[in-house]
């Protein structure tokens, strides 16, 4: 999800299906700038470069957003190091944050959310990357009802093509599909071998570039600048599963339903690349 990867490191090679840092940031800012009660956010995030660039991003893109907003708090944490998050809450809470961004994936997010729960921390509403992630679900259950937000390519409840596909998925590892980016692999490649009758890396990625296809998020496109997908995004919300949202997330009786949903324009981010194509 770096952004570098698809402007100074761009390559002829490499094809992203997911959506990088600062497309999810730009939908999370856009949602966020309509909610008056996001006041005093707080970013926690880990310390490495996606941490770094949420916390550069968040801070831009609210800035240009919504300029009455205060950070304050910019906390970053050693990558999958700390087990204990009380201390990041309680500074959390001392802050007077009525809301919280974090890139935080993996045990660095489930913890932080525990610990969020634990400490009764029940008026902060927390924006996240990866709360859909191995773990965190558990985390949160009934705790978290309506205080945690998602932003990605997809959901739990989408129907459409990929619903069946998570379905079996779950019967078969009986786990959650959380990747549903790897439909857009297969989708995208399967188009390329058609349309090229055959499987020549040269020949698949030239029929790659500027693909378009009909998916379960609306109309994608692979951006033939930087080879970027560009794609709608949603907003998810944590809440009790059932009616138009059944799915089950590991098995909480909990499930992320959607909220909003970002046309790809809105999401996209200039891209700085300077394409080297084979001759």
């Amino acid at each position: 999800v770096d952004p570098d990867l698809t402007n100074s490191k761009c390559s002829y090679w490499h094809f992203r299906l997911g959506a990088d840092t600062s497309m999810k940031m730009e939908a999370l800012t856009t949602y966020m700038k309509d909610v008056p009660e996001v006041k005093k956010v707080y970013l926690i995030n880990q310390n490495y470069s996606h941490g770094q660039q949420v916390s550069k991003y968040a801070k831009e893109m609210l800035k240009a957003k919504r300029p009455d907003v205060q950070v304050v708090g910019d906390d970053f944490a050693p990558l999958a190091q700390v087990r204990d998050f009380a201390p990041y809450i309680a500074k959390i809470k001392q802050s007077g944050a009525d809301t919280v961004i974090t890139g935080n994936w993996g045990s660095d997010l489930s913890l932080l959310l525990k610990a969020a729960n634990d400490a009764g921390l029940n008026n902060v509403k927390f924006y996240t990357y990866y709360a859909f992630g191995s773990g965190s679900p558990t985390a949160m259950g009934a705790a978290s009802d309506g205080k945690v937000y998602t932003v990605g390519y997809g959901h739990y409840n989408m129907g459409g093509p990929i619903q069946p596909l998570m379905a079996e998925f779950k019967k078969k590892m009986n786990d959650d599909l959380t990747q549903s980016s790897i439909y857009h692999v297969f989708a995208l490649l399967d188009a390329a071998f058609v349309k090229t009758g055959g499987t020549d890396p040269v020949k698949v990625a030239a029929a790659l570039e500027g693909m378009k296809l009909k998916s379960f998020n609306g109309e994608v496109e692979m951006r033939k600048t930087d080879h970027q997908l560009q794609q709608g995004l949603y907003i998810t919300r944590w809440e009790k599963a059932g009616g138009k949202n059944p799915y089950d997330a590991e098995n909480t009786g909990y499930t992320f339903a959607p909220v909003k949903y970002y046309e790809p324009y809105v999401a996209s981010t200039p891209t700085s690349c300077q394409m080297k194509r084979p001759s």
